[in-house]
């Protein structure tokens, strides 16, 4: 790490970092009340369902934060006192590594509002980096296949209750943030005339509510009726969104059994959202992936719109008339789609604006040189990601 550069993180990003750490911790107490409440009502397969969803994206999260630690970035005394009594690995073993990363920020986050000691900018950057991530990778592999499990339950079960409706809405509204915030913290490295105000963060915001909504409830809809298709669907075109990962060059991790699985949990992105992992051509490809994307979205709506039909006779009438998720999500995917080309058009900065980012503090290499010296670890990270920002 750099000697001599501030800790630069002001009081509003400390407190934003511990409120952070704290829906994080709240997220985890409602799983557990989710499940012990799928207990009570003695559903079991659903329940079955939830943990193995959980397990494996805790799993995943943690495989992550094991290998980023592994580099030996130790800069915390929360984590030198993991290191130092070899806890770090345990740790993520019991599927706590994640609050390790936390605990070191909130540590951070602490010391700086009570201004008890400096530290360096770099150290706050990467911890951030890292962690924002991780919390993106959590959302696409836990938090949407939860909601995809509560539509089915309430489609097969035939009965809206308020507060599941409710718990749906919320997680689509924190979906859309968590989404935000990773891009907020993308733009720490714009000059700071081109950071996200409010407006810019309303747009950026709606647009992927818009665009993430429709998607995650068709493919919800259509595994209601046909969930041994959608297992097939999933496969099939998960497997061509990895290869066109694949396709793209990818270099974000150290080794190539990281870098797969970078690109196995992009293509689990990518059946959902959008999210640019090349600096390349990326206007034509997003345009390419949400036309892709939009007629498999209908597609499935189509399909579950006729089989539904088809059981009306012997089933009770759905909690939401079909007719209404029929024109509705198509349109909210259209204005999702308008609101992204008004923020790309308006809002998002262009890399001729930005020719230098603020590289210095965090040891970054500017966007505008070659690479002289190869890049390892967290510095090679946020480097691809601040390439594929544009």
């Amino acid at each position: 790490m750099e000697e001599g550069i501030p800790f630069h993180l002001t009081v509003k990003a400390s407190l934003f970092s511990l409120l952070g750490s704290f829906f994080f911790c709240l997220d985890v107490a409602l799983d557990v009340w989710t499940i012990v409440s799928l207990y009570k009502e003695q559903e079991y397969v659903y329940m079955g369902l939830l943990i193995a969803l959980l397990l494996l994206s805790s799993i995943l999260v943690q495989v992550f934060s094991w290998i980023w630690y592994k580099e030996k970035n130790i800069e915390t005394s929360t984590d030198k006192f993991a290191e130092k009594y070899n806890l770090i690995g345990p740790l993520h073993f019991l599927q706590l590594g994640v609050f390790l990363r936390c605990a070191s920020l909130v540590e951070l986050s602490i010391r700086k509002l009570l201004k008890f000691d400096i530290f360096q900018e770099a150290v706050a950057v990467h911890l951030k980096h890292d962690l924002s991530m991780l919390r993106l990778f959590e959302t696409f592999s836990e938090s949407i296949p939860q909601i995809v499990l509560m539509i089915i339950i309430i489609m097969q079960e035939q009965e809206l209750q308020l507060f599941t409706g409710f718990k749906v809405a919320v997680s689509f509204l924190m979906l859309a943030l968590t989404v935000m915030s990773y891009h907020r913290h993308m733009r720490e490295f714009v000059p700071e005339d081109k950071k996200m105000n409010w407006l810019s963060s309303g747009a950026f915001f709606l647009w992927n509510l818009f665009l993430i909504t429709p998607r995650v409830v068709a493919v919800a809809l259509f595994a209601s009726v046909l969930p041994c298709f959608i297992a097939v669907h999933f496969l099939c075109l998960w497997l061509l969104l990895v290869l066109c990962v694949w396709r793209q060059k990818t270099d974000f991790m150290e080794n190539a059994a990281g870098e797969w699985l970078y690109r196995a949990t992009v293509g689990l992105i990518w059946y959902f959202s959008w999210f640019n992992v090349s600096g390349k051509n990326t206007r034509i490809k997003r345009i390419l992936y949400h036309v892709l994307m939009g007629a498999d979205t209908a597609l499935l709506l189509v399909l579950w719109f006729w089989r539904t039909s088809v059981e009306s006779a012997c089933r009770n009438p759905l909690p939401i008339n079909p007719y209404v998720l029929l024109v509705a999500l198509p349109v909210l995917y259209i204005i999702g789609l308008l609101l992204n080309l008004l923020y790309y058009w308006k809002f998002h900065p262009k890399r001729e604006e930005t020719p230098r980012l603020r590289s210095a503090s965090v040891g970054l290499l500017d966007t505008d040189s070659a690479a002289e010296t190869p890049q390892t670890g967290v510095h090679k990270r946020m480097k691809n990601m601040v390439n594929n920002f544009w």
